[in-house]
């Protein structure tokens, strides 16, 4: 990694005008700070800026723009495709922004981008309110919202981006700018879905819902083709209320689950029912009536309780792809058993998400998410444990994935990994696609955010 001279000294006089820090590789902080959570990445940065303020955000778009050194923009790390660092650029790092204020009355939060998911449902469980966001705690809002949001209350209140009302962005000529439905309407209909490709999102203001009542936990299962089949048609015949995630896998060596399950195919799924217990209760109860439950979780408590504590240092490398499907029936569902047994990986899985409900509600149109009738999400995953492992769990992650693709058109980018523009292309409809890259264009048209899903600005 060679950085220029000049490039160099910039980053010197940004050290002494940053109200954060900046880490540099000769600094004993080096290693942890260009960390990111996937360990399939090894970016060496030249520069990784630890923002304190929105100033800071301005000047690190700045430095990058006018040194040349390539910009990647970090709020948890969780990208798949590990955009969350670049090699021999400047990582903008923005989890130091962790400003939030409630509103409970109006039922409206407005957030920093440098909060996760945990942070800010803590905070506004405490008023018994709550914004969708995934189903990973640790996961930034700075990615997780511009991509969509898919996650345990988007059913019942739609992707997160569905809750967003306003934003603060940076642009690439270091202007702050407070988007919403009436000013800057174009880059606030971008930024909903269409992921970091046009500015730095540093602050969100959001619709908080009720979630005083409410079911959720994890309920295990045997897997069987019909076992499969049954909880995803009921899961997608359920009130609105319900939102399941169901990972088809071996049972990992859970303390709730008897010894001699482990590594057997088993159904796990997160279960959540936002609204009143009695009705909840009797939905999941025919959950629990498709196969004996090896482990039941499940039972009313505050939404919280969704994220539990998550290993820290957990770095998994993984082979991954994402589609959309329109149903699993029987036999589609015996495939996938047969593939997860035909398989040495040490972790391998089929998740699959029912969709519908109030995700549906929105028109294609409305966001850059434009996947709004899609039914369910597959996401096909298998650990590689080691380097020489990688070219054969590529294989049997594409391999499966073809057998389940039925020619559902799109993707979400938030699960994309890093697999080319013809992918990213292909994860937006025609009209969305040329309309963000109008947006690109007047916004970014240099394409200085371009570590990411990239779209590139249309042609003047």
């Amino acid at each position: 990694m060679t950085t220029s001279a000049s490039a160099l000294f910039e980053v010197e006089r940004l050290r002494d005008v940053l109200d954060g820090s900046i880490v540099l590789p000769e600094d004993a902080d080096y290693d942890a700070a260009r960390t990111i959570v996937s360990g399939a990445f090894d970016d060496r940065p030249a520069v990784v800026v630890r923002a304190a303020s929105v100033d800071d955000v301005v000047r690190t778009v700045r430095l990058s723009r006018d040194t040349g050194l390539e910009l990647a923009v970090r709020s948890g790390g969780h990208s798949n495709a590990g955009h969350g660092s670049v090699e021999g650029g400047v990582v903008l790092d923005l989890r130091l922004l962790k400003e939030l204020r409630i509103d409970a009355a109006a039922r409206t939060a407005t957030a920093q981008a440098g909060l996760t998911a945990a942070e800010y449902t803590l905070a506004t469980s405490e008023h018994s309110l709550a914004t969708g966001f995934g189903d990973t705690g640790s996961v930034g809002l700075g990615g997780l919202v511009t991509g969509g949001g898919v996650g345990l209350l988007s059913r019942k209140h739609g992707l997160t981006i569905d809750s967003l009302l306003a934003a603060q962005v940076v642009t690439a000529d270091g202007e702050v700018l407070e988007v919403d439905d009436t000013h800057h309407a174009a880059l606030f209909w971008a930024i909903r879905g269409g992921g970091g490709n046009f500015g730095v999102v540093t602050r969100f203001t959001l619709r908080l819902h009720p979630v005083g009542e409410f079911v959720g936990g994890i309920l295990v299962q045997p897997a069987t083709p019909a076992a499969v089949s049954r909880f995803l048609e009921q899961a997608a015949a359920a009130p609105r209320e319900l939102t399941t995630i169901l990972n088809v896998m071996p049972c990992p060596p859970l303390p709730m689950v008897p010894a001699d399950v482990h590594g057997r195919l088993v159904m796990l799924a997160f279960v959540a029912w936002a609204g009143p217990v009695e009705e909840g209760t009797r939905v999941i109860d025919g959950l629990r009536a498709i196969a004996p439950p090896l482990a039941d979780l499940v039972r009313p408590g505050p939404y919280i309780s969704m994220f539990p504590p998550e290993v820290e240092d957990y770095h998994p490398v993984a082979a991954a792809r994402t589609l959309f499907l329109d149903h699993v029936d029987e036999p589609l569902a015996a495939r996938i058993l047969e593939r997860l047994e035909a398989s040495d990986a040490s972790m391998r899985a089929v998740q699959l998400r029912v969709l519908g409900g109030a995700i549906s509600d929105a028109p294609a149109d409305a966001t850059a998410y434009a996947h709004r009738a899609a039914p369910m999400m597959a996401n096909v995953a298998a650990f590689v444990d080691r380097p020489e492992q990688r070219d054969a769990r590529e294989a049997w992650v594409d391999e499966l994935s073809a057998q389940l693709d039925q020619g559902v058109p799109g993707a979400y980018v938030n699960f994309l990994a890093r697999e080319g523009a013809d992918r990213v292309r292909a994860a937006y409809p025609d009209p969305t696609w040329e309309r963000l890259r109008q947006v690109k264009a007047a916004y970014d048209p240099t394409n200085l955010f371009h570590v990411n899903q990239n779209v590139p600005a249309a042609s003047a």
